[in-house]
């Protein structure tokens, strides 16, 4: 009875993780309620891309007597605001942002219109979505699923290690083997073939996935090397917390940013403050944005 109400306390941690971490990284679609006409739509905007082609843009609005417009610019940059019109098809409106290379950003918002009356959505500031190469199904989708596991696992043998129970240091190996697989090879695999690079992690970059994925996997290392030959269950506890932390930082924070300047990709806390350019030929510099993440 004990063992089976680990395994369900196991699942319902994991799942609650997960979700928060799908739910609020930067590149997960923002779901916005729009008020126009004295009717509510509810409009869903894309902050990711993958593969070719451009990034669409819709708005699901019946009403005829509505227009729209999508105002856009490369994200972050000091260029001009630019006016993209969208086509109505059917119940549809929509327009599509230009391809931009592996990490590149635009900021976005739609402006509704009838008649007098016009809304932008969202209403507080642009939405930013990323672009990216489009992964091989064979590695993203054992990626996921093992990283997963691993967590589940990782619950797992850390409550067992509270309740002492012997299995735990199976569980324990067994996390660590999948950290390594899915975190250590399929993870850098995701990002090379997404960004075209395959570690932005420490010591090359600040990527914060790569970082994350490191410390959750130095601390399984340690702990399953210190419960070799005797019972440490704190170290497994402690390696399972830091997972369970890793997994509650939102996905593809700080994550990597095109610079259109000079055609570089830069991760992590570098993409994370005030984006500086040069001023003229000086050595002045001035704030041109702020990058989200």
């Amino acid at each position: 009875m004990k063992k089976t109400l680990i395994w369900i306390l196991a699942v319902v941690l994991t799942l609650g993780a997960a979700y928060y971490q799908r739910k609020t990284g930067p590149t997960h679609p923002r779901d916005i309620l729009v008020t126009l006409t004295g009717k509510e739509y509810k409009v869903r905007l894309l902050r990711s891309h993958g593969g070719e082609g451009d990034l669409p843009v819709e708005a699901v609005i019946p009403d005829t007597s509505v227009t729209g417009k999508v105002v856009w610019k490369r994200f972050p940059t000091a260029e001009p605001w630019d006016t993209l019109p969208m086509e109505r098809s059917g119940d549809t409106l929509r327009a599509f942002l230009p391809h931009q290379p592996p990490a590149g950003k635009l900021a976005y918002r739609i402006v509704l219109q009838s008649g007098q009356e016009e809304v932008l959505v969202p209403a507080d500031e642009p939405v930013v979505a990323r672009f990216k190469g489009a992964v091989p199904a064979g590695i993203l989708i054992p990626h996921i699923l093992l990283m997963f596991t691993a967590m589940l696992l990782s619950t797992l043998a850390g409550l067992m290690a509270i309740w002492k129970i012997p299995e735990y240091k199976r569980y324990a190996t067994v996390t660590l083997v999948l950290l390594l697989i899915g975190g250590g090879i399929l993870g850098p695999l995701v990002q090379l073939h997404a960004f075209g690079a395959l570690w932005t992690g420490v010591p090359f970059g600040w990527d914060l996935t790569d970082n994350k994925t490191l410390i959750a996997i130095l601390f399984w290392v340690y702990a399953v090397l210190a419960i070799r030959k005797k019972d440490r269950y704190w170290t497994v506890v402690l390696a399972a917390l830091v997972l369970i932390l890793v997994y509650s930082i939102p996905h593809s924070m700080f994550g990597s940013t095109y610079n259109y300047e000079t055609g570089d990709v830069i991760q992590g806390l570098f993409a994370g403050g005030w984006w500086l350019r040069k001023r003229g030929n000086s050595s002045r510099h001035e704030v041109v944005g702020i990058v989200s993440y």
